[in-house]
C-alpha cells in the first residue's frame, strides 16, 4: 500500500502508564539470571510472560519453552511462569530433585496465599477469570478439585452452586477489567450477601492503571491500538476498555507490522499503548511506523506514575 502523504497531521496520544510491569520485568530478570548462572538450557514452563518477541528473545539466548513438567530434564532447571502454578507442579519438582525457580508474580501469589487462607478457614472460592488461563489453572490448582468454582461473567454467578452459600470467599484473576469485574462483584454480593472479598482488590496496580489511562485518551481519539499479544489477558482487556470508553476503533496489534492503515485512513488522532508484557521497544517501533507516513505530534497521557520493583529469588542473588 502507498504510504500515507508524511505532511498528514496526527496526534499520537502516548498513555502511561503502558508496557512492562514490576512481575513481568522480574520474570523476565529470572530467565536472564539463571541462563547466565546455569548456562543454556533453562526450560521454562509455559510462556514466561505472554509476548511473542520476548519469548522469541529468550528462546535465542537458551530459554526452552515447554507446557508441562514433564518435557524437562532432571538434570537442567526450571523456571515456572510468571502467571503462577498449580500446587503439583513445584511438589513434583522437589520429588525430582529439579532446580526449580518460582517466577510467580508477587500479586498472583497474594491471590494464591488468600485462596488457601480462606480453605484453612473453612471457605469455599469462588473466583473471576478465564477459564483455562494459566493465571487460573495456577491458581485453582492451589486447592483441592471442587474448591474453587469459576465465574467469568455476570450471568455465570446465577449458575454455580455452592457448597454452602454462606461460606464463601472471592478472589479474581489479576489481569481483568475493572469495570466487568466490579459487576460480577454485585451480583456475587446479591445472591450470596455473606460471601467474602479480598482486603485489597485482586486486580493488580498495573492492570488498573494501564485501564485508567485508556479510559482518559478514549474521549481524544479516533482510534486506539493496543500492542501486546493475542493470550495476553490485560492487553486484550485494554483494548476492551477502550471500546467501552467510546472509541469504536480498538485493536490489538503485535507489532508495527499489523497495524491496518486502510482502517485508521483519515484518523487524526490515535491512542497508543501496550499490555504489561509488550516491551518499550515495540512501543516505539509503532510509533515509528506513523512517523514514517505521518508529521506525527506525540502527547503523552500520564495517569499515574509506578515506581514498584520485586526482587528476583534469593537463589539467584547469589554469585554463580
Amino acid at each position: 500500500m502507498t504510504a500515507t502523504n508524511p505532511t498528514t497531521a496526527l496526534t499520537l496520544y502516548l498513555a502511561a502508564p503502558r508496557g512492562y510491569c514490576a512481575g513481568v520485568d522480574r520474570a523476565i530478570k529470572i530467565v536472564e539470571l539463571a541462563l547466565e548462572k546455569w548456562g543454556a538450557p533453562v526450560y521454562v514452563r509455559h510462556e514466561i510472560v505472554h509476548n511473542k518477541f520476548v519469548v522469541d528473545g529468550l528462546r535465542d539466548k537458551g530459554a526452552v519453552f515447554v507446557e508441562e513438567l514433564d518435557e524437562c530434564p532432571d538434570d537442567r532447571p526450571v523456571i515456572f511462569s510468571a502467571h503462577g502454578v498449580p500446587k503439583a507442579v513445584p511438589i513434583e519438582a522437589q520429588r525430582r530433585n529439579m532446580i526449580h525457580v518460582d517466577a510467580t508474580c508477587p500479586l498472583v501469589t497474594k491471590v494464591h496465599n488468600e485462596a488457601a487462607r480462606h480453605h484453612d478457614a473453612g471457605l469455599q472460592m469462588v473466583m473471576i477469570g478465564h477459564a483455562g488461563h494459566p493465571e487460573v489453572l495456577g491458581t485453582m490448582g492451589q486447592l483441592p478439585v471442587g474448591e474453587v468454582l469459576l465465574v467469568e461473567t455476570v450471568e455465570d454467578v446465577a449458575t454455580i452452586t455452592p457448597r454452602d452459600p454462606e461460606r464463601l470467599a472471592f478472589i479474581t484473576q489479576t489481569t481483568l477489567s475493572v469495570d466487568d469485574t466490579a459487576e460480577i462483584v454485585r451480583a456475587l454480593q446479591t445472591r450470596f450477601p455473606m460471601i467474602i472479598g479480598p482486603g485489597k482488590e485482586d486486580i493488580c496496580y498495573a492492570t488498573t492503571n494501564r485501564q485508567a489511562a485508556v479510559k482518559r485518551i478514549a474521549p481524544l481519539i479516533d482510534a486506539l491500538l493496543v500492542i501486546g499479544a493475542p493470550n495476553s489477558s490485560n492487553s486484550r482487556r485494554l483494548v476492551e476498555v477502550g471500546r467501552a470508553a467510546g472509541c469504536d476503533y480498538s485493536q490489538l496489534v503485535m507489532r508495527a507490522d499489523q497495524i491496518d492503515w486502510r482502517a485508521i485512513q483519515g484518523a487524526r488522532a490515535v491512542g497508543v499503548t501496550a499490555g504489561a508484557s509488550a516491551p518499550e521497544v515495540l512501543v516505539n517501533e509503532v510509533i515509528d511506523a506513523f512517523r514514517d507516513r505521518y508529521d506525527v505530534t506525540v502527547e503523552l497521557v500520564e495517569t499515574a506514575q509506578e515506581n514498584i520493583e520485586f526482587k528476583v529469588p534469593r537463589l539467584l542473588r547469589s554469585p554463580a
